[in-house]
């Protein structure tokens, strides 16, 4: 507002004649310098912001390949944005990319420790390299979000697997009581048998997409 007061200030105080035509030249390179400066283009914030929903829409889509590249520009404009690193893992995982994926959710869970979709889909990936290392994942979930059935029911199926069988169930019926329907993920006389000596195939081993 002050820039715009000043180049009003040059208008009015130009001389007549030619002293008029200098000043007025004047005053239209000082306008134009400061469009420039204003509008000259989008802040990396901007255009990060751009991608991130641009990738959101192409994710939603079905169109992956170009999501994920929407994600990249993301994170070439703001390299510690959570949701890119998360959105691009997901794409990942569901593809079947499970190391680039790990990659992207362990940089997300660095800008947040407490990013709870992140904290589940790595977990997944996880159960087999390192259940322990999965069995934290999921508590850490779950202290985040305790009302998630799907990452009871994970847990449940990877403490049964370690032989934790008292343990596993517990968690296979806190999953059922909050969501009555996981019941069909557990094969049917599973709560009143010892544990099987692999994670059970029916655990829902599905990435969660952020809202």
């Amino acid at each position: 507002m002050s820039g715009m007061t000043r180049v009003g200030l040059l208008k009015r105080s130009g001389a007549r004649g030619g002293h008029q035509r200098c000043g007025s030249a004047a005053v239209v390179a000082i306008i134009l310098t400061a469009l420039a400066a204003c509008g000259g283009g989008k802040s990396d914030a901007q255009i990060a912001s751009d991608a991130l929903n641009a990738g959101l829409r192409a994710q939603a889509q079905g169109r992956n390949a170009e999501a994920a590249t929407d994600y990249k520009n993301v994170l070439a404009h703001d390299p510690r944005n959570k949701f890119a690193y998360y959105d691009l893992g997901v794409i990942q995982q569901t593809s079947g990319d499970n190391a680039s994926a790990e990659v992207n959710y362990r940089a997300c869970l660095q800008i947040d420790p407490n990013f709870g979709p992140a904290l589940y889909n790595l977990a997944i990936i996880r159960t087999g390299p390192s259940p322990q290392e999965a069995e934290e994942l999921y508590r850490h979930a779950i202290s985040l979000a305790p009302n998630s059935a799907a990452a009871h029911l994970n847990l449940g199926f990877l403490l049964r697997s370690l032989g934790r069988t008292d343990e596993g169930n517990a968690e296979l019926r806190k999953a059922v009581a909050l969501d009555p329907s996981t019941a069909q993920r557990i094969p049917a006389g599973t709560l009143a048998t010892p544990a099987p000596a692999t994670p059970s195939p029916r655990s829902s081993a599905t990435p969660t997409s952020r809202p």
